[in-house]
């Protein structure tokens, strides 16, 4: 079985307070940033090896992200995975979620073929959960998002499990699917020190947006129907006074401040 894994490298929790966003294009600043795997992707990419384990083939990790993320793909590459393609050029910057989908299905084709693509259904620095049902359509795949738990027989057929806000729906369907995946799935492995050193000589392919054939209207900031709004720093100074005398005195003045300012009638 070829499974593609949509991996995106988030910040690190840890650095959250160093996390600043460029006051004049409203994108998140990630050069200099420390990341890690989004939470859920690595609940993603345990399902691909699972599903590796029982009937054979190739796990591939793809993502887009500043060239400096390849050491997060190295991570996803010792749980297991084969190889790596990471998307990364600045015509990506700025991107809302279908600008990135249009990356990553370009990327899953000219990777592929593939028989599924797993991600985690949202990421810790997005939310949106657009992400895996946008691929699904670019690529022409049937798509599910919040995924509990599923199975994939020899036959290709699936059963797919989904949360909804108050139970969960259950659906069936052949492959090719797109799936997002939810981290009730599963417990994702721990990494062993083998895995650390095997990862270190299996290939991480870094593609551009002419290795791709990407239109650059359609990616980045450029390609985004969502586009960041103004962003301001609110005024934080304030008048203080200090009042003075006997409580009832105190009160009183209170009292009429409250009413000079309309808080009280």
């Amino acid at each position: 079985m070829e499974i593609a894994v949509l991996l995106k490298p988030v910040p690190d929790p840890a650095q959250y307070d160093k996390i600043q966003i460029d006051p004049a294009t409203g994108i998140l600043v990630r050069e200099g940033l420390k990341t890690v795997i989004n939470p859920e992707d690595k609940h993603a990419l345990e399902a691909a090896l699972q599903l590796k384990e029982q009937y054979g083939g190739r796990v591939a990790l793809i993502g887009m992200a500043p060239a400096s993320a390849v050491e997060t793909f190295r991570e996803g590459l010792a749980m297991g995975a084969e190889e790596a393609f990471l998307c990364s050029d600045r015509a990506f910057a700025g991107a809302d979620s279908l600008a990135t989908s249009r990356v990553l299905a370009a990327a899953v084709k000219k990777a592929g073929p593939f028989d599924l693509v797993l991600s985690g259904s949202t990421s810790a620095d997005g939310g949106t959960a657009h992400v895996p049902s946008q691929v699904g359509e670019l690529l022409g795949f049937a798509h599910l998002t919040h995924v509990i738990q599923f199975e994939i027989g020899s036959d290709g057929l699936a059963s797919v499990r989904t949360k909804m806000e108050n139970g969960y729906r259950e659906s069936r369907g052949r492959l090719p699917l797109v799936l997002g995946i939810r981290r009730e799935l599963n417990t994702p492995r721990y990494i062993s020190l083998m895995g650390i050193m095997a990862a270190q000589g299996k290939p991480v392919h870094v593609w551009s947006l002419d290795d791709l054939g990407l239109d650059k209207g359609k990616v980045g900031l450029a390609g985004s129907p969502t586009q960041p709004g103004k962003l301001y720093q609110p005024d934080m100074k304030r008048k203080g006074e200090v009042l003075q005398g006997e409580a009832w005195e105190v009160a009183q003045r209170l009292v009429g401040i409250f009413r000079s300012t309309g808080i009280l009638g």
